[in-house]
């Protein structure tokens, strides 16, 4: 029987060092791809406040009204929910002791002027039911200020009982997006992979 020569050829050490490490550069691939996930919602959710259409659903136009209170208290602009940009700004993501990442607004995510921001957030994202309140009298010369710019004599003082009532609608901007691009899920495991692949390109070549 002959006797068999063998001849290694090619970067074994490399090899070899790519197989041990793998298990941990996959571990590292796939949180990457995860943080990546979550840092594409928020730029969505972001992106949908800018374009007053998150996943595609546009908000309604503000009332009259609304507008014309932004005026009086200096402020400009005509999009729902964007002010100041406190809101926008406030969407973070943060990773969890799990290892899942949170994409929205934090609790002690804060507004210039002390507001709490999630409280906002939740309000704007599902509506508010009907609330009443007491008109003082500096609010009821703020409504007639109000009714004097939209041609309107104000009616908000309840008919008399010196009190309004006030609904926030439902302005969803963070669903829309979570089902746009994170209802489908063989889309989302594919862009997934995708992430996951391109991470490891550099030590394994692109699938």
């Amino acid at each position: 029987m002959a006797d068999v020569r063998i001849l290694r050829v090619g970067k074994w050490e490399v090899a070899r060092h790519i197989l041990h490490s793998l298990p941990h550069r996959f571990e590292k691939a796939v949180d990457e791809g995860i943080a990546q996930e979550a840092h594409f919602m928020r730029g969505k959710v972001v992106e949908g406040l800018r374009e007053q259409a998150p996943g595609g659903q546009t908000f309604k136009p503000l009332v009259e009204s609304t507008i014309a209170k932004r005026q009086l208290l200096r402020f400009r602009g005509t999009k729902a929910l964007i002010v100041r940009g406190d809101l926008a700004r406030s969407i973070t993501v943060q990773r969890q002791p799990s290892g899942s990442y949170f994409v929205g607004v934090l609790r002690t995510a804060r507004g210039r002027l002390g507001s709490p921001l999630a409280n906002v957030a939740e309000l704007n994202e599902f509506g508010s039911r009907p609330i009443a309140i007491r008109i003082t009298p500096k609010m009821r010369r703020f409504l007639a200020m109000l009714g004097h710019m939209t041609g309107h004599e104000p009616s908000e003082d309840g008919g008399g009982t010196g009190i309004v009532v006030v609904q926030i609608p439902a302005r969803p901007f963070m669903r829309p997006v979570a089902e746009k691009y994170f209802g489908d899920r063989d889309a989302v495991a594919q862009r997934f992979l995708g992430r996951i692949s391109r991470s490891l390109a550099g030590d394994l070549g692109t699938p």
